[in-house]
């Protein structure tokens, strides 16, 4: 089916009368042939491609030329620049040992690279439906049947999100690396890859051309003894560009080169393997710290051979060998309760005037972190496995929209607290599943206390049990709690928690007027209660008007 070109139309991707040609390496330019070094053009290139946007990285004008004495991070190696090609053109048009297929995860041939199943022949699309399909970053291999390479390397390439860049980058770096090690696996040595990355996947090209080089530099830097020639395939202008640009940048062909390469390269160009790194997912292992045990003055008196156990678990032996910063956590469990009895003791004596006030008990230790986020663990996911369908029903809490900064609001309804309705623990519960998307990030609290002096609410320590619970995440992103239609008794009580529970209930921001309160969230931003309007006009001085619940609108009582 296929035949072989003369080398002027191999370099210049002309196809023979019937379209069917054979490329061989020896027709393909080399990475390090001195005629690559000024340009790569081709005939059948869009004329219409400008390239004035895609300016060399090493002649980009006002840019330094000096390395300032840093170290490269790809330094010139020319054995293996001598196995890097660039060649414009479909790589199963090329002789070698394997070709990559870009594929999706059931390696259909819809959804194949374009052509290769029509060169191929139906035998290709037979084989790949016995392999039980693919997964993202994998790779499979299969015969090529009538094309000129020996093998057809199956691989499935990411999608590409934004807020998952880094899992698509380290996804497309597998999918390159994993095509190399079938490679070796299968005892070939030379492979054509064209782009993984897709345009229905969304992949921007430039920063996946990254991934792709890079990656390959590192494994050929650990198998290079394994493999011949790895063939970049580009088959559009654009993608031949920014290859020519950032090839560069990782097969550097001199010490210029080189030299350039330091300022231009990314700052994160990946561990060993070309993957992108993630420094909080690293585990650091600490050694243990060496010590000089001292040589005792006198000799050891002579112990019984039944206690030898004994002495060998004494706790000063070990103590030699173990991180101090380590053992200082260990505390005996009796000498921990006590200190924690201590504390708690303590605490509530100090408190008892709170409690005498009427505020609840608000004494108690304050918890740990590791306590807070044990706590607020346990009842999130008790709250995700109960059916709290009744509380949400009485509105006592939803959200809102977005304050005047952008900020999402949490709404409050004092008026909708039924105590003697409300079972507290549920809806604690309730409050912690509806909070936990919001604490994440800075948000708003509006509380209307509008006529919910008529309700009996609950005292300051279930306040302080539930701040607990929701831990301090909540405390650090809360911007404000707008609180409108305070009462004397509620500022009372908030005084209080200031003073004996937490500075996190200095951000409370009184509020005596609807108008007042637009001023910090948008009237559209809010569902407010029709009570809320009727009860603003009465306590402000609008005794005999009434408010339209349908549009809000205030006019005369008739």
């Amino acid at each position: 089916m296929y035949r072989p070109v003369a080398t002027a139309a191999a370099t210049g991707g002309v196809p023979t009368d019937n379209g069917d040609y054979v490329v061989t390496l020896d027709q393909v330019p080399r990475w390090n042939d001195a005629e690559i070094r000024s340009s790569l053009e081709y005939e059948n290139e869009d004329p219409s491609f400008s390239k004035s946007f895609l300016s060399d990285p090493l002649t980009s004008p006002g840019e330094e030329s000096g390395s300032n004495g840093l170290a490269s991070r790809f330094p010139v190696d020319h054995e293996i620049n001598s196995k890097i090609y660039l060649w414009r053109g479909q790589p199963w048009n090329l002789e070698v040992d394997a070709v990559v297929n870009s594929t999706n995860e059931s390696m259909d041939e819809v959804h194949s690279s374009q052509g290769l199943h029509a060169a191929a022949g139906p035998g290709l699309a037979e084989e790949c439906t016995t392999l039980g399909g693919c997964r993202t970053g994998m790779a499979k291999v299969t015969n090529a049947y009538d094309l000129p390479a020996r093998r057809v390397i199956h691989t499935v390439g990411p999608k590409y999100a934004v807020k998952y860049h880094t899992a698509a980058e380290n996804a497309l770096s597998h999918c390159y690396r994993s095509c190399l090690e079938l490679l070796i696996e299968n005892g070939l040595r030379s492979i054509a890859m064209g782009c993984i990355y897709t345009e229905a996947k969304n992949y921007p090209r430039e920063p996946a051309a990254h991934v792709a080089i890079r990656t390959v530099r590192r494994l050929l830097e650990k198998q290079k003894d394994k493999i011949t020639a790895v063939v970049f395939c580009t088959s559009t202008s654009s993608d031949t560009e920014i290859y020519k640009r950032l090839l560069p940048l990782y097969f550097p062909r001199d010490k210029h080169e080189e030299a350039m390469a330091i300022s231009k390269l990314p700052a994160d160009v990946g561990d060993e393997n070309g993957e992108t790194i993630i420094h909080e997912r690293k585990i650091r292992i600490k050694p243990l710290p060496k010590k000089v045990i001292p040589k005792p003055s006198q000799p050891p008196a002579e112990v019984p051979a039944s206690d030898v156990g004994l002495v060998q678990r004494n706790s000063s032996y070990l103590d030699t060998y173990l991180d101090p910063a380590f053992m200082s956590l260990m505390k005996d469990p009796d000498q921990r309760r006590q200190e924690q009895w201590e504390k708690t003791a303590q605490a509530r004596g100090g408190w008892n005037c709170a409690k005498m006030l009427g505020f609840g008990d608000i004494g108690g230790p304050p918890l740990s972190a590791a306590e807070e986020y044990s706590l607020h663990s346990r009842c999130l996911a008790k709250a995700n496995s109960l059916n709290l369908s009744e509380i949400a029903e009485m509105k006592i809490l939803y959200r809102g929209g977005v304050d005047s900064e952008g900020r999402p609001v949490m709404v409050v309804v004092g008026a909708h607290f039924l105590l003697r309705c409300l079972e507290l623990e549920r809806f604690i519960l309730y409050v912690v599943k509806e909070f936990e998307p919001l604490i994440q990030k800075p948000y708003t609290i509006v509380y209307f206390h509008s006529a919910a002096s008529l309700q009996v609410q609950p005292d300051l320590g279930w306040m302080r049990r539930l701040q607990q619970i929701l831990g301090r995440k909540h405390q650090r992103n809360l911007h404000a709690i707008y609180v409108l239609h305070p009462t004397f008794h509620l500022k009372t009580a908030i005084f209080a928690l200031q003073m004996f529970v937490d500075k996190v209930w200095k951000k409370v921001v009184y509020v005596d007027r609807l108008l007042q309160l637009f001023k910090y969230v948008p009237r559209e931003q809010l569902t407010i209660p029709d009570f809320a309007f009727q009860h603003d006009i009465e306590v402000n001085g609008g005794k005999g008007l009434i408010v339209d619940p349908r549009t809000k609108y205030v006019y005369h009582r008739p």
